[in-house]
């Protein structure tokens, strides 16, 4: 199921596997407390406290929160990957990657801003 209301680029993300272009996505610097939710569900995917300036162009975090992604192979553009989508509806969110902070989990989830809302704690 689709949310009517998200925007072309939003759905070209989401749903057809689009990237947003390096360095433009509205959450790439926001650091405020609160939880990453999926653009078109609204299922928490990542806390504040996950994310990390990796200088790579598009938000990254360590750790997702348990269960609420899923991944699989991606082998387009002549590369192997892991893409992460959302658990609950699907959505393509970006990849993740084994070049994250070695003093966590050693992971860096590389998500479109695009895929994202952020719901900021009161």
């Amino acid at each position: 199921m689709k949310n009517p209301d998200l925007t072309d680029e939003q759905k070209a993300v989401l749903f057809d596997k689009a990237t947003e272009a390096p360095f433009s996505g509205t959450l790439l610097y926001t650091f405020d407390t609160g939880d990453y939710v999926c653009a078109n569900c609204g299922s928490k995917l990542f806390t504040s406290d996950t994310k990390f300036e990796s200088d790579c162009g598009w938000p990254s975090f360590d750790q997702a929160i348990e269960g609420s992604i899923t991944t699989t192979t991606d082998t387009s553009h002549g590369m192997v990957r892991t893409e992460i989508t959302c658990a609950k509806c699907g959505g393509h969110l970006g990849h993740v990657f084994d070049d994250g902070p070695k003093d966590t989990t050693g992971l860096r989830y590389c998500v479109n801003s695009l895929s994202l809302d952020f719901a900021p704690k009161k």
